[in-house]
């Protein structure tokens, strides 16, 4: 085991779906997996690993933020060799044509957070999406006639913020949306030389005022979930 996933060696798969509430871990084995066994239990933080079409795959929560999935994301990497990983979100839009329970992939993350600053000496390194896996969500998102949104969000490291219409700016250059762990996934899994995805739904918008209720964010998002799901 790792310092914080209790699971025995073998007993994760190579591709697992990181969802930020450990409840959402939980929903996603029980309504989609064949035979889900927990893994993990350490700190509330939920993990399964099941079959789906007799495929092999995980789910696990990740907490909030970017040093949260950043410390879960090593680990299930160097710890457990897992190889694919994909984060399965709520976001907020930034665009009035981007309503709630809308499908966002994100190709690439900005970023209000100092951590990649820290590691490049000041310079500002480019989280970005794993090729193969976008192409083939996008693949995923036609044929189950989904429609999905694609470009650049943002990471950020407030969820409360001072400047409630700094967001302006950000829509202003097409950022779609805001979340809080997607450049720190695709940071780490540029790092390690594994593959990551983002695929978000709009729980929220900071144009129109609208939102959804946790209960809705924990169990409902199944759009996302089915073609996360069928990337295994």
């Amino acid at each position: 085991m790792s310092i914080h996933i209790e699971a025995k060696k073998g007993s994760i798969a190579e591709t697992i779906l990181l969802p930020g509430d450990p409840l959402r871990a939980k929903w996603i084995a029980e309504e989609f997996f064949d035979n889900p066994q927990c893994f993990n239990t350490i700190r509330g933080m939920l993990g399964y690993t099941g079959y789906y079409k007799s495929k092999r795959i995980s789910v696990m929560g990740t907490g909030m933020g970017i040093p949260s999935i950043s410390i879960y994301a090593h680990e299930l990497i160097t710890e457990y060799k897992v190889k694919n990983l994909i984060r399965v979100g709520s976001a907020g839009s930034y665009q009035k044509e981007i309503n709630i329970r809308d499908i966002v992939i994100a190709m690439s993350a900005s970023s209000n957070s100092s951590i990649n600053r820290n590691q490049f000496d000041g310079a500002n390194f480019s989280p970005t999406a794993d090729f193969n896996l976008f192409q083939k969500a996008i693949e995923v998102a036609k044929i189950k006639s989904i429609d999905v949104k694609a470009g650049n969000i943002l990471t950020s490291d407030e969820f409360y913020s001072n400047k409630p219409d700094q967001y302006k700016l950000w829509a202003d250059y097409g950022v779609l949306c805001v979340e809080m762990e997607t450049a720190g996934l695709y940071t780490m899994a540029a790092k390690l030389k594994v593959h990551a995805l983002s695929i978000l739904t709009i729980a929220d918008s900071l144009v129109s005022g609208e939102h959804t209720t946790s209960e809705e964010r924990q169990s409902t998002f199944k759009e996302m979930i089915e073609i996360a799901i069928e990337l295994a």
